[in-house]
């Protein structure tokens, strides 16, 4: 047999000890793998958050936060939709100078990311609400606070350094309502939010479970602040008591109400349309996070649906399953005017007080000028469906 070497098993030996020097013998250890960050302060996104928050609050807390209706289906089809959408990114824009600047009802806002209604702060932190808007605060994010907050709505805005809005319920008792909707403008909220979706609380199997653990605090808004809640059947049945709410009771609030009033809870293009018609100020997408009615779709699949029906007469805002700057411009592309986010940052409240929230809104508004970026995108204005890929 020849001993001369082919130059093909030159080059072979020469990778081999190419890829030996790199990869080192069987008895080299890789790096160990990085650990998950110990708290809020290490985390560099808010799916990192959350893992602290699963590991650092009571699991009452974590599963009250992060708990869905019935089997949770809803929960998780919000985020999966988010990750079936795929980008196409322009590339030689000059993208030096992003502007991420909106307007919504005369007032502008540094960037599309508000914070979601989220009931019972204080659950979460010594501080509640008055740590939320603080914290939202200092991140220059506008703050939509719900009815159902452990601070009353006067000591909320006098403790906000950037705009309030106010979500609320339509009571069968319009008196309380009507001081309830007066307070608020009074105490300088810019906005109304009409939550829509919620005559009665979705099937919840954790609450039973976890309401023990739940401390009692006081409701400065008033024991009608919230919706009917929904008690699972006993060995007696008695029958289910939602509120009543139509139309109707839209046309009685516009009828008073001084400041823009959004419906929240739109998730049928028929009732958008309708909502345009009884003259409504604004739209949110949502399905109340996946906790109300399971099995209806994520928000984003019906957002572009509900956009197209509103054709530019209202703005539309989506909530439910944004974690990623990524999610933020493709809701965008698809007719948003802005995002709200919910369960982030209440696990930054319950991790580090107003501190929390501000890191939370901070991490994704940092991610969703690097979408921009990458994607090509400069400015709020050019962001449109030709940033998505072709399906």
């Amino acid at each position: 047999m020849s001993s001369r070497i082919t130059r093909r098993e030159s080059l072979l030996a020469g990778a081999a000890l190419a890829v030996g020097g790199i990869v080192g013998s069987a008895n080299d250890s890789f790096p160990a793998a990085p650990q998950s960050p110990s708290n809020i302060a290490d985390a560099t996104s808010l799916p990192q958050v959350e893992a602290v928050a699963r590991e650092k609050i009571p699991p009452a807390i974590y599963e009250w936060i992060n708990g869905g209706a019935a089997d949770q289906n809803t929960v998780r089809w919000n985020h999966e939709a988010y990750s079936r959408i795929r980008l196409q990114p322009s590339v030689l824009v000059d993208v030096s100078k992003i502007d991420t600047r909106i307007n919504l009802f005369g007032k502008e806002l540094p960037f599309p990311i508000l914070l979601a209604p989220t009931g019972g702060h204080r659950l979460f932190h010594p501080e509640g609400e008055m740590a939320t808007v603080r914290g939202a605060g200092a991140a220059s994010a506008a703050v939509v606070m719900s009815s159902a907050s452990t601070f009353s709505i006067e000591d909320i805005t006098k403790a906000a350094t950037g705009p309030v809005w106010l979500q609320f319920f339509i009571k069968p008792d319009r008196a309380f309502t009507k001081d309830l909707v007066q307070r608020a403008e009074a105490a300088g909220c810019q906005a109304l939010c009409v939550t829509v979706d919620d005559p009665i609380t979705g099937v919840r199997d954790w609450t039973r479970r976890d309401q023990a653990a739940m401390p009692r605090l006081d409701r400065p808004n008033g024991p009608g602040a919230s919706s009917a809640k929904f008690e699972p059947s006993a060995d007696n049945y008695s029958p289910i008591a939602p509120d009543k709410v139509t139309w109707e009771s839209i046309d009685w609030l516009r009828s008073f109400a001084r400041v823009p009033v959004l419906l929240k809870g739109v998730l049928n293009p028929t009732d958008a349309d309708r909502a345009v018609q009884v003259g409504a100020s604004g739209l949110i997408v949502s399905n109340h996070g996946g906790r109300q009615l399971d099995t209806v779709p994520a928000t984003v699949d019906a957002l572009p649906f509900v956009v197209e029906k509103v054709a530019g007469r209202m703005p539309v805002l989506v909530d439910g399953g944004i974690r990623r700057g990524t999610d933020v411009l493709k809701a965008l592309a698809l007719g948003a005017s802005a995002v709200l986010i919910g369960r982030p940052y209440l696990f930054g409240l319950a991790l580090d007080g107003s501190k929390g929230v501000t890191r939370v809104i901070n991490l994704i508004r940092s991610e969703f000028e690097n979408a921009m970026a990458l994607s090509g995108r400069r400015s709020i204005r050019s962001i449109d469906r030709s940033v998505m890929w072709p399906v």
